[in-house]
């Protein structure tokens, strides 16, 4: 059977859908993005499978998959012509051995035209890794809590700047409010799968903005050696007074679950003492959010400045403004990395 590599196969014709027919809860953990479920076998059938191989034999298993498989071709041929009306697809399994070539036979025989992904799932996990480790310039745009530095970073992106929008990825904005009004985080798995085709997607050359993160982004963890070159890479800190980012942040949480947010109160509420949790909690209940986001900034604030007194990025420029408006904010942080560029240049040129 005719086989793709992976580079091939990621780079197919978009409209030609990619199908995963490993089980669903295969699919669940981790999966090529964009790519659609249609599983050969249950989770049940899988493991009653995969026993059958353990404890008996391949042969065993081999039947009992055929067994399963046959009373449902008709089906899934039906679901992959819904999917793929041109019947044209693109098509993997973990390793691109018996489910991939089973599901291959069938559309064939069916009239799809069929681009088989060499080595299976389990290739692009180990291209997605391997993503993380290479080397690559970039910026990274920190600030305070409610300095709008998610905001500045779309606003670059709408300014031909290429950009990594890790907190979008991960669906959390990083703090204890970080899930609120978002969706459920992705796996850790498919963070990861979703970010490394993120990266490879970046313009040739190109020195992307990344917004200044911890390693954890909810439940979700950069990768290591991408995080260790953010440590590393230039960072424009945005400078907004607290008192324009306490009204920013009250009227977006003012438009919050008021139970979600004394949730995330509670959970920093070691953090930021009993008396203080009541507080916040009372201005709450009392619609007070510009109470309860200084509260909480007391906390966060502090926590921020100082994990910035110790960055080890190889240079740090803070960028003052008065507003939390991102047009004004992208040209600033821009002017500012030029600068940056533009001293890196003088001293690669051994200029003073």
């Amino acid at each position: 059977m005719p086989r793709l590599s992976l580079s091939d196969f990621l780079q197919g014709p978009p409209d030609v859908p990619i199908l995963d027919v490993r089980a669903p809860i295969e699919y669940s953990h981790g999966h090529i993005p964009g790519a659609v479920s249609l599983p050969l076998f249950t989770d049940e059938e899988r493991a009653r499978i995969g026993t059958a191989y353990k404890q008996v034999s391949q042969e065993k298993a081999i039947h009992i998959g055929l067994d399963f498989f046959g009373p449902k071709m008709s089906k899934m041929v039906k679901l992959a012509q819904k999917i793929a009306p041109q019947k044209e697809v693109r098509l993997h399994c973990w390793r691109g051995g018996m489910r991939s070539g089973a599901v291959l036979w069938l559309l064939e025989l069916a009239g799809f035209k069929v681009h088989l992904l060499d080595k299976g799932y389990k290739d692009y996990r180990r291209w997605a890794l391997a993503q993380f480790a290479q080397p690559r310039p970039l910026f990274v745009l920190g600030g305070l809590t409610g300095s709008g530095k998610t905001d500045v970073l779309h606003e670059l992106a709408r300014q031909g700047e290429p950009i990594v929008d890790l907190e979008g990825l991960a669906s959390h904005k990083g703090s204890s409010f970080g899930s609120i009004g978002l969706a459920p985080q992705p796996t850790a798995e498919q963070f990861e799968n979703d970010l490394a085709l993120e990266l490879a997607n970046l313009p040739p050359n190109a020195v992307p903005w990344f917004e200044d993160e911890s390693l954890s982004i909810g439940r979700v963890t950069i990768p290591k050696p991408l995080f260790e070159q953010m440590r590393l890479a230039p960072l424009v800190v945005l400078d907004i007074p607290r008192a324009v980012r306490t009204r920013k942040l009250a009227a977006e949480y003012g438009r919050e679950d008021p139970a979600e947010l004394a949730d995330a109160i509670e959970r920093i509420s070691k953090r930021l003492g009993g008396l203080a949790t009541k507080e916040a909690l009372a201005a709450i209940e009392a619609g007070d959010m510009e109470k309860m986001v200084d509260i909480a900034l007391d906390y966060y604030d502090k926590t921020y400045g100082h994990g910035l007194n110790t960055k080890i990025n190889s240079t740090i420029v803070r960028v003052p403004s008065n507003t939390c408006d991102p047009i004004v904010n992208a040209e600033l942080v821009r002017a500012a990395a030029k600068t940056v560029v533009a001293q890196s240049l003088f001293a690669s040129r051994g200029v003073a």
